[in-house]
């Protein structure tokens, strides 16, 4: 079986820059690192492999050529091969575009489970993996907090919910983003490293993928970022320091209005 892990590189969240004219974000010169989240969906890839037998991981990532460096992590944790997917035409993609795009790559690799992490750290949407599973036409899980059994064509599996946790059966092939609460990721080993250097990553474009031009990329994104700004700070804080725990309920059920005294600021 064909276990496919969608990774993604993205900028360290302290050097954050965004462009004036397209609203996009300025990745030339920024230092860039793997998804948090996606460290989550390798590992888990890795333990899925281990427990169907036969099984292979691939790492698939949509980016420039310096996006090479999170496939080569992929790698060194355990992978098996990776793929980068680079072409100018690929630039400026909304998430629409990008799960369209990764959407033909794991098609082309035949992958029956698919993995990815929650979101990612610099757009936040959450929405890459669900729209993959659409555009596959998979089932979906998002949220993934434990794989529970592997019997047959199905999964059973636990999801993380806004106020607890839900187990469900789905069927193979599947989608399904994770949660830090899934795992603990693998420490690659110098030796790893070293052999994931070496090992050729083949590069797809678009007309590897057989995808027009208009569909994907800034062309094919029908998000329009109108603007982006830093939100003005309101309010104020204050320090509330007294001799004990109790005083300092007191005196901040006071503030907010719920004791009598003090009136609320």
């Amino acid at each position: 079986m064909q276990i496919a892990v969608c990774v993604k590189q993205v900028p360290d969240t302290a050097d954050i820059r965004i462009h004036p004219e397209t609203n996009t974000l300025i990745r030339d010169g920024v230092d860039a690192i793997l998804n948090p989240f996606d460290a989550y969906a390798i590992e888990e890839a890795l333990r899925l492999r281990d427990r169907l037998g036969e099984a292979t991981v691939t790492a698939v990532t949509m980016g420039p050529k310096q996006s090479e460096a999170v496939l080569r992590q992929a790698l060194a944790m355990g992978a098996d091969d990776a793929v980068l997917l680079s072409d100018r035409a690929f630039a400026g993609a909304d998430t629409w575009a990008t799960s369209l795009t990764l959407s033909a790559a794991l098609k082309k690799l035949n992958a029956k489970i698919i993995l990815c992490g929650k979101q990612a750290i610099d757009g936040d949407t959450a929405q890459v993996g669900p729209a993959i599973a659409a555009h596959l036409g998979f089932s979906q899980v998002s949220y993934l907090t434990k794989v529970i059994d592997i019997s047959g064509d199905c999964l059973r599996v636990e999801r993380l919910l806004d106020h607890g946790r839900e187990t469900v059966q789905v069927p193979v092939p599947t989608v399904m983003t994770v949660v830090r609460e899934l795992n603990n990721p693998r420490v690659a080993t110098l030796n790893a490293l070293r052999q994931a250097r070496n090992k050729p990553i083949p590069c797809w474009t678009s007309q590897d993928l057989l995808l027009n031009a208009e569909e994907i990329g800034l062309p094919g994104s029908p998000t329009e970022v109108r603007e982006i700004f830093s939100p003005e700070v309101r309010g104020r804080a204050e320090m509330i320091q007294t001799q004990s725990i109790e005083q300092a309920v007191t005196l901040l059920m006071q503030r907010l209005g719920q004791l009598p005294g003090e009136d609320r600021p």
